[in-house]
């Protein structure tokens, strides 16, 4: 990169498991983590605008520890640039900011050293990092992802763009990823196992053909996390109610939350923010959509001469 080179990187958020298709079903959604890179003499962040309170501003940035680690795997450093970074992603609630920003730290690195990645590459560094294909795939690909990942590799389907409409009741608290899992159990039994399968069965083909309604059947039937980690989130259960009285599909939660989704057909979600508003005050309610890109360089020209 020369000291002209200045670009952009613009990563969707994403939600993952949508119900039943718990670590393996993902989705982009039009929130965004940007970055504005500039050469630099040594390694800054300048947080513009967004939920970032409390991101580190100096090297020990996450998204920079993810860059550098990704240059080790080829066996290279990195010069150190400056960051300038904006989100409307919020942190810790459920809309993948963690797998947003190491997709934006490998993103930086394929950048910087012109590594040309493809995008299934991009996903299979970013899986074998993060765990989960279902929280980095979309954001890469952008929208809806059904993978799998073990010790052999990471196989996603790319499943298109969703014609829904969502909406986020955002929580004012945080939820830890590693507290939300410790809810759940270390084992089923082999017929809860079939059961809970089949119901992730069922919910995958249905928002394969777009059958939303049916998919929002099945988030309400999930045995892989909803009956361990309702308890933690008071607002799903009153959320579920809620949808009972709205022309939506379905809810639950994103993530590892405390966000819950409401998912209602496309065109509806302006409409319905307002009266879920009245069912949750004080409450911050967002309408989104599917976002369809994923992760995006755009380049700006240098005005150095």
């Amino acid at each position: 990169m020369t000291p002209f080179d200045s670009f952009d990187i613009i990563v969707p958020a994403s939600t993952a498991n949508l119900g039943p298709g718990f670590d393996s079903v993902g989705l982009a959604l039009n929130r965004h983590l940007t970055l504005h890179i500039e050469p630099s003499e040594r390694w800054e962040v300048e947080i513009l605008d967004g939920d970032l309170d409390g991101i580190p501003t100096d090297e020990s940035n996450f998204i920079i520890e993810i860059a550098k680690w990704l240059a080790a795997k080829f066996d290279s450093t990195l010069s150190p640039v400056k960051i300038g970074m904006t989100s409307d992603i919020p942190l810790a609630r459920g809309f993948g900011s963690s797998a947003s920003a190491i997709v934006a730290g490998m993103e930086l690195t394929n950048q910087l050293l012109n590594l040309h990645l493809t995008d299934e590459e991009k996903v299979q560094w970013a899986t074998l990092y993060e765990g989960h294909p279902d929280n980095v795939a979309p954001s890469i690909y952008g929208g809806l992802i059904i993978g799998h990942h073990d010790e052999q590799g990471t196989s996603v389907v790319q499943a298109g763009i969703p014609t829904i409409d969502l909406i986020a009741l955002i929580p004012d608290y945080h939820v830890s990823t590693a507290k939300s899992r410790d809810a759940l159990p270390e084992s089923m039994t082999y017929a809860d196992a079939v059961k809970a399968s089949s119901i992730s069965n069922v919910h995958v083909a249905a928002i394969m053909r777009n059958d939303w309604h049916l998919a929002g059947q099945m988030m309400k039937k999930d045995r892989f996390h909803r009956p361990y980690r309702m308890a933690g989130v008071p607002e799903w259960e009153q959320a579920e109610e809620v949808a009972k009285q709205l022309p939506v599909h379905g809810v639950t939660l994103s993530g590892a939350g405390p966000i819950i989704l409401f998912f209602a057909p496309q065109g509806m979600g302006e409409q319905l923010k307002p009266r879920i508003e009245r069912y949750f005050p004080g409450y911050n309610i967002a309408s989104l959509s599917p976002d369809p890109h994923g992760v995006r360089v755009k380049h700006r020209l240098s005005t150095t001469p």
